[in-house]
């Protein structure tokens, strides 16, 4: 359990907490609008599509620099990736015990790596296919398919955790990411 600093009490008594912050919000759907352009909008050979993904690229590095440098909730340390620590958080899931994670909870970090080391993969893999070295090669063209299916994949998922997890544990996660602040219910056992 934390302590839970600088709240205000709102509606039937819920919390709010300031937990992300300005940078985090803009990353994070300014990321997302880089992987609808390049994966419905604009045509994968295009100029356009190839400085798309070098945003997306940029987005990533910026949001990882934000971790080591960034408030407390945006810091590595908030969400650590931890598999053993997914494995607990699934287990009180399953045994139906709530919580509320300030940062991410431990399965949500897990994609968050996930969805970032995807993207990076599939700028590593695009930018080799501008390069005269691997311009032709199946193996990257394919490999740079099998990256997308799989980030869309994980997007997929991802949005179906938040929708699972703002059910589950009365928090509106896509709120808490527009407005930085997370609204937690009265009662809540919180991490």
């Amino acid at each position: 359990m934390v302590a839970l600093e600088q709240t205000d009490r709102g509606q039937h008594g819920a919390r709010e907490i300031p937990v992300w912050d300005p940078l985090v919000r803009l990353i994070h759907w300014s990321l997302a609008l880089t992987i609808l352009l390049n994966g419905a909008v604009v045509e994968d050979e295009s100029l356009a599509h190839e400085w798309i993904g070098y945003v997306a690229l940029g987005l990533v590095a910026l949001r990882a620099i934000w971790a080591l440098a960034g408030p407390k909730h945006a810091r590595f340390s908030a969400f650590p990736p931890s598999p053993r620590r997914a494995l607990v958080h699934l287990g009180r899931l399953l045994s139906g015990e709530r919580r509320v994670h300030l940062s991410h909870n431990p399965l949500g970090a897990l994609m968050v790596y996930n969805i970032w080391l995807s993207v990076i993969a599939l700028g590593v893999t695009g930018y080799m296919m501008t390069t005269p070295a691997y311009f032709g090669i199946d193996w990257v063209e394919e490999l740079h398919e099998v990256v997308f299916g799989w980030l869309i994949l994980s997007v997929a998922l991802h949005v179906a955790g938040v929708a699972f997890e703002s059910w589950w544990s009365g928090v509106n996660l896509v709120r808490a990411m527009v407005n930085g602040r997370k609204t937690i219910p009265p009662g809540s056992n919180v991490e």
